[in-house]
């Protein structure tokens, strides 16, 4: 008899039970590997068909399951748009924005309640793993996504009769092929990322989460990281790489670590026409980064922006051809305006940062540089939202500097984004320093070389538009001295008879002059030409003062703080008649230069 090695009836009674419930889990093994994984197919397939209204198709060829373990691995799964269907949402104005294609080998379900999503139609997951998907997002629209007026049923609503419950405590997908295709333009273009790996937790999809707003995508929290970012521009003038790039949905931080803009050698970059920009960040972090609006409309929200120790370096290019182009194209205000996308920053800070200004010198051969270092400052209120401009027009920067890492420099800058005339205005103060430390630019770039000289303070109060500056100027310094320079040879030679024309009778040596103490102060006028860029207009202007307060020009002795009399007045009325001739002179000067470079460039071919 079979049984006879056991002894006693109650244990030939348990070893049958136990054979039994064996026999039933091998069955039960063997159903769901048989019958049931086509059942999941089945389930699977019909949950992404509802939930997207037919617009997407998943596919997989093979599925295992492992019951015990609570463990599932699908094979070649494919996540496709049906183009058919497609075409028909365009034609009915249904389509949306955008369409995503998923392609991954295998992946893998851990700590699964498979029972509970045979038998109570929820979905209950502990772990989802992707390993290298590759996964491309196209892009045909810029308007905002199509929502159906007949349809306007949740998720949740739309697979509740296939699945009463979606829940994943946490997917992982690892070192991702991002591939984003723009057709939105004129041209298409194709951006590719690669490791990237991205982090989902807590993804929900009950009759309780279908309208919660806290969660993205029905997320908690979604965490993308990118590394090793790099690429070359368009016109391959330049190449740029970032470090690392996160972003978490649940704190709506965007951080950015490592940028790098670096331009081609000098020699070969200046054959493009263009300037030369360097630029470098150790980091850049977004607070209350606003994801649902950058993607549904292109627009760009965020409470701050914090932009900490690097530099920016601007070469200007001496192969520039002259264009007849309005430079208030180089104004914040003009390019604000203009963006083809939102953008709406309520503070941009920076910190620790150092800007570079270079300009060469044909006729010497040299290169002469403006710097400033250890800039730091704030930028409130950068919008281009008519909303946010209505209650507010007025972006304002307020930036601390050190003028060729001597003098310690305040600026305070007004830009009204929405005034006609492009009003702006911009006032500060300079610090105590050697005059002698800007030979790095004066030499190369004006032939003059100051021999000796202390600034006491540089004081500015300018309002402009994008035609007219105006304001006053006042600058304090003692023992003033200078020689001119001739610009025949590769050298710095002197020029001795009008460097002692200059020092004896032109520039005045202190400012308040010997035995006085009410110092000069200049009231200037500039009218900007069309060529003139931005930066090049705010130097202008307050050079004009400068001069003027150093003897070449007008500049009388009076307290600064006191207003303009009459008499001030109509003085400055005379000075912008006469900043508008020589405005018309230089324009008609600069047409005549662009004459003789057509007529050069006609020849040349």
């Amino acid at each position: 008899m079979a049984l006879n090695f056991i002894k006693y009836r109650w244990q030939k009674t348990g070893f049958v039970i136990v054979l039994i419930l064996l026999s039933l889990i091998l069955i039960s093994v063997l159903f769901i590997n048989t019958i049931l994984t086509p059942k999941l197919s089945e389930k699977v397939k019909d949950a992404v068909l509802k939930g997207t209204d037919s617009l997407y198709q998943i596919n997989f060829s093979k599925a295992e399951l492992h019951v015990f373990k609570g463990r599932a691995v699908l094979y070649n799964i494919s996540l496709m748009p049906d183009t058919a269907v497609y075409h028909q949402m365009k034609l009915q104005g249904k389509a949306p924005i955008s369409l995503y294609e998923l392609k991954v080998k295998r992946l893998i379900v851990s700590e699964a309640h498979l029972f509970s999503f045979f038998f109570k139609k929820e979905a209950d997951v502990g772990l989802i793993t992707l390993n290298n998907p590759q996964i491309q997002l196209s892009r045909y629209s810029n308007k905002k996504a199509y929502t159906s007026s007949k349809d306007k049923r949740t998720l949740y609503q739309k697979i509740s009769k296939s699945l009463k419950l979606i829940h994943v405590g946490e997917i992982q997908l690892n070192d991702i092929n991002f591939i984003y295709k723009d057709y939105t333009g004129n041209k298409s273009a194709t951006s590719e990322l690669k490791k990237m790996n991205l982090k989902a937790t807590d993804l929900l999809i009950d009759s309780a989460t279908q309208t919660d707003t806290t969660r993205t995508l029905f997320c908690k929290d979604i965490v993308t990281k990118l590394y090793n970012f790099s690429g070359t521009s368009p016109k391959r003038l330049y190449v740029y790489k970032v470090n690392s790039i996160t972003l978490s949905t649940r704190t709506s931080k965007l951080n950015v670590q490592g940028i790098d803009l670096k331009p081609l050698n000098t020699k070969t970059f200046f054959k493009s026409g263009e300037d030369r920009f360097t630029i470098h960040a150790d980091s850049l972090a977004f607070n209350n980064f606003n994801l649902q609006t950058y993607y549904n409309k292109q627009s760009l929200e965020a409470s701050s922006i914090s932009v900490k120790k690097g530099y920016i370096e601007v070469y200007s290019n001496p192969n520039a051809p002259l264009t007849q182009t309005n430079k208030i194209i180089t104004f914040p205000h003009w390019n604000i305006r203009q963006l083809k996308f939102g953008l709406n920053l309520d503070t941009l800070n920076v910190k620790n940062i150092a800007v570079t200004y270079k300009q060469y010198n044909k006729d010497l051969m040299k290169t002469g540089a403006v710097w400033f270092t250890n800039t730091s400052g704030r930028f409130i209120n950068i919008s281009n939202k008519k909303d946010i401009l209505k209650k507010n027009n007025i972006c304002t920067v307020k930036l601390s500097t050190y003028f060729m890492s001597k003098g310690k420099l305040d600026l305070l800058f007004a830009f009204n984004l929405t005034d006609a005339t492009y009003n702006y205005s911009y006032q500060g103060h300079l610090g105590s320093m050697d005059m002698q430390v800007t030979n790095a630019a004066v030499m190369p770039l004006g032939l003059v070389k100051i021999n000796s000289g202390q600034v006491k303070s540089l004081d500015f109060n300018i309002h402009s538009t994008q035609k007219k500056s105006t304001g006053k100027v006042s600058l304090l310094y003692n023992n003033l001295n200078i020689s001119m320079l001739n610009n025949k040879s590769k050298e710095y030679d002197k020029k001795p008879l009008l460097s002692l024309l200059a020092n004896s009778i032109i520039i005045k040596h202190n400012n308040p002059d010997d035995g006085s103490t009410v110092p000069r102060v200049a009231n200037v006028a500039y009218m900007r030409p069309a060529n003139s860029p931005f930066f090049e207009t705010v130097w202008l202007t307050l050079l004009k003062g400068i001069k003027a307060c150093a003897g070449v020009g007008k500049a009388k002795e009076k307290d600064a703080k006191k207003p303009m009399t009459e008499k001030e007045k109509k003085e400055q009325k005379k000075s912008i008649k006469k900043a508008l001739k020589a405005k018309e002179k230089e324009e008609k000067e600069f047409k005549k230069k662009l004459k003789e470079q057509a007529e050069k460039k006609q020849k040349d071919n």
